[in-house]
């Protein structure tokens, strides 16, 4: 294989060119047999390879800098730099990321994660570099879905105010850019890239700068007349107008086209964009019929694309066929996502209700006030976003929703633990984030039945915002005490006898035979943290301890007295939740015990994710590295009865 001897980018420019078509056809066949045993993101992948063939060939990462927007794209690039050899590792625990990592490798220099910050983080680096001396090129890669959030037109603002030799590459994969620039553009477009022109203008607007009192009017005329002669061969250019240099489209996947015309505007002295369009999937050919599944896929067969579908229903699953229902019966329900209509469960309600349905594109900020003026204006908004993207609109949610109390439902799918993905992905700050904010209600769903009954609370009966949050989990077997109805501020008690009536059982019997009187034990756990704790709950009962369970079904507004009145009888009380300890939930529940006078003695404990971001891993093995795996959650409780 020509991609075992690659282990470093100057293997790459060392490569003659007749070798790269074969080069990219085996790292193509690496990504499809990796992400096939480990999932990933294929699609985006597969459409960048030649792209980053060239991108390594032209520039010297990482004396220069390639930076990558979401990073999801950056397969191919990982392989170009020196990680072929621990690339099966992909996704899994301590093994290589599936995006940019910076303590990885020095070819990585941001943790991205979240798309449209590319731009930013480019333009700020390539501005410190020339502040400190250093003369590296500095790159970003966008991706066209990536430039529906704002934060990208801020970063091309400010390039262009700027006016540095920053080189954005646009990468078009036909899904939101549409071309509207012919034959003739590229061939104008190619020719304000020769060194010729740009020698030229740069001389000129030299000579103009020198000429006393007219150099202002001369070069105000000129601008005008070099858009003017623009808007007779060209539409409409928006980077031009935010002063970049543009050229495009180019194919993406012609690496001798693409590296001459990097190698060009590698040497103007402006911003460049560089249009290119590519195919998500080129390949493979599963994935180029149907990009937005593989876009982000579990293991699947390599040979047909069959992805592995399990029966238990998932709790997004779960999700979309409730706000449909609900929708089919109120039809002042609207869905808003931010271009994850099928991650958060809502391309079925897009089919359904097309009209209802809002897709405004990777711009979770606009999302939320979008739906808070929905909510003005006398619609029910259910807002699908994922946690981790959730954190991005923090702002809107206090101004925008909360502020006004709108009725808007706010549901964050990927609560808690996130397999696979790493640190940009954890579902772990929307607890503390949201809970210090006036007027939001915050709940968590233990099971389908649970969902249904709180998502119908939440459009139906609340009156102003309401956040529901789940993980990206089966949803587990249900329990006759998930049906009971909601009250606002109470969660749901689910007693030893329902889930362990066997155990129990003799647990009594034992109990009332040896007079003997044994400890209780009350887990609080939020509801993705259920099955974690009836496990554990299961083991204490085992080992003697009487165990039951209180899921928090409302983690705000919560009912103190209720609460107090609840947990008085219990010997001891672990708060379980799957957020960030710090700012919890845990943490405040074990302050009202502590303030209580009938609930002063119970001893408590809180756990939660540790101050840290979490790695790469399956579901248990990011719980184990918490410490919020079942066994420990047990060996938590045995120690407050022991004590």
């Amino acid at each position: 294989m020509i991609l075992q001897n690659i282990h470093s980018p100057d293997d790459l420019k060392a490569l003659p060119e007749s070798e790269l078509p074969a080069l990219a056809s085996e790292m193509r066949r690496t990504i499809i047999d990796v992400v096939g045993r480990n999932g990933g993101h294929l699609a985006s992948n597969l459409g960048v390879v030649e792209l980053s063939i060239a991108l390594h060939r032209v520039f010297s990462s990482p004396h220069d800098a390639i930076v990558w927007d979401v990073s999801h794209q950056c397969y191919p690039h990982k392989l170009l730099t020196g990680r072929l050899e621990n690339f099966y590792t992909l996704r899994e625990k301590d093994g290589i990321s599936g995006f940019t990592r910076i303590t990885e490798s020095p070819h990585d220099f941001f943790d991205a994660g979240h798309a449209s910050s590319s731009i930013s983080s480019a333009l700020g680096l390539l501005s410190a570099w020339q502040q400190t001396g250093k003369d590296g090129k500095v790159i970003a890669v966008i991706g066209d879905g990536a430039l529906t959030g704002g934060m990208a037109f801020e970063g091309l603002s400010h390039a262009g105010q700027l006016a540095k030799n920053l080189i954005v590459i646009v990468n078009d994969n036909q899904m939101s850019i549409s071309r509207n620039v012919g034959s003739l553009s590229r061939y104008l477009s190619r020719l304000t890239m020769t060194d010729a022109y740009q020698s030229f203008r740069y001389k000129f607007d030299r000579a103009v700068d020198y000429i006393p009192y007219i150099n202002r009017h001369i070069g105000k005329l000129i601008y005008r007349l070099k858009r003017g002669l623009k808007g007779m061969f060209l539409t409409n250019n928006l980077f031009v107008d935010l002063g970049f240099e543009y050229v495009g489209p180019l194919n993406g996947h012609n690496i001798e086209q693409l590296e001459r015309v990097l190698r060009k505007a590698a040497k103007i002295p402006r911003p460049v964009v560089i249009h290119v369009v590519t195919k998500k999937g080129r390949g493979y050919s599963p994935a180029e019929n149907n990009p937005s599944a593989f876009h982000g896929v579990g293991p699947f067969n390599t040979s047909d694309g069959v992805v592995e579908k399990f029966d238990a229903l998932s709790f997004t699953e779960a999700f979309s066929s409730k706000i449909v229902s609900l929708a089919e019966e109120n039809p002042k329900i609207a869905a808003v996502t931010a271009a994850m209509s099928k991650g958060t469960g809502l391309d079925a309600f897009s089919r359904r209700f097309p009209r209802r349905f809002y897709d405004v594109g990777i711009a979770e900020e606009h999302a939320i006030t979008f739906a808070g003026g929905l909510a003005a204006g006398g619609m029910v908004p259910v807002a699908a976003i994922y946690s981790t993207f959730m954190q991005r609109s923090f702002d809107q949610i206090v101004e925008d929703i909360a502020l006004p109390s709108r009725h808007a439902v706010l549901v964050m799918d990927r609560a808690g633990a996130v397999p696979s993905d790493g640190e940009t992905h954890q579902g772990i700050f929307d607890i503390s984030m949201l809970l210090p904010v006036p007027n939001m209600c915050i709940m968590s769903v233990a099971s389908r039945v649970d969902l249904d009954l709180c998502l119908d609370w939440a459009v139906s009966c609340a009156k102003g915002p309401v956040a529901i949050r789940w993980p990206k989990m089966s949803c587990p077997s249900e329990l006759a005490s998930f049906a009971a109805p909601v009250e606002a501020g109470r969660g749901l008690f689910v007693g030893a006898e329902e889930f362990a009536p066997a155990v129990s059982a003799r647990f009594a019997d034992e109990s009332e035979l040896n007079g003997a009187k044994n400890k209780k034990v009350l887990f609080v756990c939020t509801g993705g943290m259920f099955s974690e704790c009836l496990v554990a709950s299961r083991s204490l009962l085992l080992g003697g301890i009487w165990a039951d369970i209180y899921s928090l079904r409302f983690i705000k507004p919560f009912d103190e007295e209720y609460f107090v009145k609840l947990a008085s009888s219990y010997d001891a009380v672990v708060f379980v939740e799957d957020g960030i300890l710090t700012g919890g939930i845990g943490r405040n529940l074990e302050s009202v015990l502590l303030r209580s006078p009938y609930a002063s003695k119970i001893k408590t404990a809180a756990t939660g994710f540790p101050d840290r971001f979490l790695h790469n891993g399956n579901r248990m093995q990011i719980l184990e590295e918490a410490g919020l795996d079942p066994d420990t959650i047990a060996a938590l409780a045995r120690t407050l009865t022991e004590n």
